[in-house]
Formats: C-alpha cells, sequence, structure tokens
C-alpha cells in the first residue's frame, strides 16, 4: 500500500468516526496526489473545494504528529492554505483529523 494510499485509509477511518467538516477540503500533497473530502466522503480526486491545503506528506505528517505547528509551516511556506478565514473556522475539526489519520 502507498503512502497516499495508507494516509486516505485513515482520513477515511477518521471521518467514518464522526469528524464533521461542513465544508468540503482538499489537500494537495505536492505531486504525491490529492486527498478530497467532502461529507463523509473520502477520495483522491482533484476536484474544486472550499479549502485546499497545499502540503508535502512529510510535513502533513509532522504536523499531525505535532512534531510541526501549522501556524509555522504556514508561515515558512512549507503549507499553503487557500482560504485563510475558512481554515481557522475549521481548526479544531481539522485538528482532530490530524489526530486520527496523521501518525
Amino acid at each position: 500500500m502507498s503512502r497516499l494510499e495508507a494516509l486516505t485509509e485513515r482520513i477515511k477511518d477518521s471521518v467514518a468516526s464522526g469528524i464533521i467538516l461542513g465544508k468540503t477540503l482538499k489537500f494537495n500533497l505536492k505531486g504525491d496526489g490529492f486527498i478530497f473530502i467532502d461529507g463523509k466522503v473520502v477520495s483522491n480526486e482533484d476536484k474544486q473545494a472550499d479549502l485546499t491545503l497545499s502540503v508535502g506528506m512529510d510535513d502533513l505528517r509532522a504536523i499531525g504528529q505535532g512534531k510541526l505547528a501549522p501556524m509555522a509551516a504556514v508561515l515558512s511556506g512549507r503549507l499553503r492554505v487557500s482560504d485563510m478565514g475558512v481554515a481557522l473556522g475549521l481548526q479544531s475539526q481539522m485538528k482532530a483529523l490530524f489526530i486520527n489519520s496523521a501518525s
């Protein structure tokens, strides 16, 4: 199983466990693929989303493990956010998603 498939499965499990974003979310994993979340549907499609986070797979894992602060990642250019307002509104849901999926 590829790293993308493994991460997608972990996110599917997190979403199935009750994490509700209320917006569409796409992770652009900078050449390693995409993870798109719409409600309880998680896919690897490159679709338009309310919020797109562009981040490398290793940086996403570091954020999920608490080794890289999201704001530090944004300020250093390691994480790009398409809409900071939406990102701030989803902060607690994304934190729960990261905790459950990015180990």
